[in-house]
């Protein structure tokens, strides 16, 4: 059987997307562009292209490098424009009808669509067109926008987007091909981020820098929040067809999902890191022989804490990188092996040490005792923790992968009672105040706060309706990939 190893106690993102318009390469750039992107999705990926006479799709569950990366795959994808995604389910659930990008022929022609992001209104949409006559074939919340295309009573395709997400409330950074444009936009908050790069002339849109710089392409710019870019055969054109807001792009990505190497917003991920722990090393400080990060994710901080502190730091934890989310468990007894099988304590490094742990955040706890346990197994005299964010309290509802509410540790625990809870000697979170130092901000704006940070204060910048108004949306087909 397949199933996910006891080492997966984080937040996940739901996916990546990646775009490419006027290039000869465009299936394979798309790849590898989705390829730089597989931490934002380890589930499925997808590619649809034209050739400029028909669209082709390959969709499929797994790894990107699985299952691009024969050149027959590759060579069905004709054209010189592509758009691509890598998922992690949260809105809909797993299987192949939900791989994205998901594709419909209008009475204009046809259209495709990859979204990064959530709806907090998708059920209460689908509940109202199904009404009106629409036949779903997807459980995924990014459906909803197509029959809202499809229904439109505007000309153009660009209109009847704007019509369509006009309607809909949450968070996104969406692409879109058809057969004469490559479209992308991202909601009015910003909340996920959206980049335009450039490559041999080719425009690019993607979810992050990292997937420029494995392609070569040179990054142009961020897509700003409510923006929407439509790329022809002339160029780029932007638009701005919705009423501005103050950003709200999500912090979390600063604190994990992002990858390292990425500028986002300005800001370059593995520096912000490094001085998120430089932060709380001062508002959290520890009395300590080493630092020890917990890979891969609590390393950037450790080192900010590190330098910040003058504790050394060291690896006192060595990662397994061959053990991915899913592994094959041949055996219960593989099973009961947890966290061992992704992480082994460094033994003659850690025996008689009093050591601080760095991770990037605690989500249930119940990997973080098992690490803790390990370390002290190892022989570590004194076992503290620090966390490079705030307590985790409430769940997020705009394209995270979070447990609900009543699962978080943080959201009945106080930090002692945490602390206790996963057996550390101390334990110590970076405040809200400090997480937005680190980002160069004075401090949290209450009043318009400069990020969305609704997964740390539980305020959430747009309306959730599907979970106030209680929407039915239970579904009868049985998912089958």
């Amino acid at each position: 059987m397949v199933a996910t190893t006891a080492y997966d106690d984080h937040f996940h993102d739901e996916c990546g997307v990646f775009g490419v318009f006027g290039h000869s390469d465009a299936a394979a750039l798309t790849a590898l562009g989705l390829h730089a992107l597989q931490h934002r999705g380890q589930e499925a990926a997808g590619i649809v292209s034209f050739d400029g006479l028909q669209f082709f799709s390959e969709r499929h569950i797994g790894l990107v490098g699985d299952r691009f990366s024969k050149p027959d795959v590759l060579g069905r994808l004709k054209g010189d424009r592509t758009i691509g995604h890598v998922r992690y389910s949260t809105a809909g659930g797993a299987g192949l009808r939900n791989v994205q990008p998901l594709f419909a022929e209008f009475a204009g022609g046809g259209f495709a669509v990859a979204h990064n992001g959530n709806l907090t209104n998708a059920h209460k949409l689908q509940i109202k067109l199904r009404q009106g006559g629409s036949i779903f074939q997807s459980t995924s919340d990014t459906e909803p926008i197509i029959h809202l295309i499809a229904t439109s009573q505007e000309k153009k395709i660009v209109a009847r987007l704007t019509d369509a997400l006009s309607q809909v409330e949450g968070a996104y950074s969406l692409i879109a091909l058809t057969e004469k444009k490559l479209i992308g936009v991202r909601d009015p908050l910003g909340v996920r981020p959206l980049v335009l790069g450039m490559i041999d002339g080719a425009p690019v849109l993607t979810s992050e820098t990292c997937a420029l710089d494995i392609i070569g392409a040179d990054f142009v710019r961020d897509i700003e929040p409510g923006e929407m870019v439509v790329i022809t055969e002339d160029g780029v054109e932007s638009y701005r067809p919705f009423d501005p807001k103050p950003s709200r792009f999500c912090v979390f990505e600063y604190v994990y999902f992002a990858r390292p190497d990425s500028m986002v917003e300005g800001r370059n991920v593995y520096a912000v890191r490094k001085q998120i722990g430089a932060e709380l090393s001062r508002e959290a400080p520890a009395d300590v022989d080493l630092v020890i990060p917990v890979p891969d994710s609590g390393t950037p901080a450790a080192i900010g804490f590190a330098e910040a502190s003058g504790i050394p730091f060291d690896l006192g934890i060595v990662r397994n990188h061959y053990v991915g989310r899913t592994f094959i468990e041949p055996t219960d007894a593989i099973r009961h092996m947890g966290v061992k099988l992704k992480l082994n304590p460094n033994r003659l490094l850690l025996e008689g040490k009093r050591v601080v742990l760095v991770d990037d955040s605690i989500v249930r706890g119940t990997t973080s005792k098992k690490i803790v346990q390990m370390v002290r197994e190892a022989g570590a005299r004194e076992v503290h923790m620090r966390v490079a964010s705030p307590p985790t309290r409430d769940a997020c509802y705009y394209g995270v992968d979070t447990p609900e509410r009543d699962q978080l540790i943080a959201s009945s625990q106080t930090i002692e009672e945490i602390g206790s809870a996963i057996g550390v000697d101390s334990l110590g979170f970076l405040t809200i105040d400090g997480l937005y130092r680190a980002l160069g901000e004075a401090g949290r704006n209450r009043d318009v706060p400069q990020f969305c940070d609704a997964c740390f204060t539980g305020d959430y910048p747009t309306p959730l309706t599907d979970r106030t108004e209680k929407t039915d949306n239970r579904l009868r087909l049985v998912e089958a990939d």
